[in-house]
């Protein structure tokens, strides 16, 4: 059935999904030993990373799928599944404190995160031991994208200037300040009386 319809009607999990993007950016940007996550390909090896991990339900709908997530990283060969999560991580740590996910959906991993957690950061965030620069959508409060960017130091050193202008005035109860590098990141609001 799979080979007919395709992997679509598979019950795939958003972690499930996100495992196959991360493993999926890893061959194309590393190539092999990191497995090909096309379609094509798994279809191809249904035998080798889906067969072994079915339990005999008879109901695609009722594969569980975590035998997805079982039968993907089966793929991947053992000493590199632990480099997984640090090449390739799921989140990342804002200096605000927040955890935000990462998107490996596009070109390239993408971060979409409000600007304020960013403040008094200096370098670009990056994966893959620091080699791979993240894609920056940087967001409103109210989570509405206000900029894209790949050189964090520069949009604070250049286009800031007019961005917190901007913001100033349409999220007046927000910090907005003039050296955003030297700032500290926040996830919240002004604190009242200020």
């Amino acid at each position: 059935a799979v080979r007919v319809h395709g992997l679509g009607i598979l019950p795939w999990s958003k972690e499930v999904t996100q495992l196959r993007r991360r493993l999926h950016w890893l061959h194309r940007g590393l190539g092999e030993p990191w497995p090909n996550m096309s379609d094509e390909f798994l279809i191809d090896h249904l035998e080798d990373w889906l067969l072994p991990f079915l339990t005999g339900e008879a109901d695609l709908k009722r594969i569980d799928p975590a035998a997805l997530r079982d039968g993907l990283l089966s793929l991947v060969p053992h000493d590199l599944q632990r480099k997984l999560d640090a090449l390739a991580p799921t989140h990342y740590a804002a200096p605000s404190g927040s955890n935000a996910p990462i998107d490996y959906e596009g070109e390239k991993p993408t971060l979409s995160i409000r600007v304020q957690e960013l403040f008094g950061l200096s370098q670009h965030p990056s994966i893959a031991s620091g080699t791979v620069p993240l894609a920056l959508e940087l967001l409103s409060p109210a989570h509405r994208p206000i900029q894209l960017t790949s050189d964090l130091p520069g949009f604070w050193r250049g286009s800031w200037a007019d961005v917190r202008a901007d913001m100033r005035g349409r999220y007046p109860k927000h910090v907005w300040p003039d050296d955003p590098m030297a700032a500290q990141a926040t996830n919240r609001a002004k604190p009242r009386g200020k």
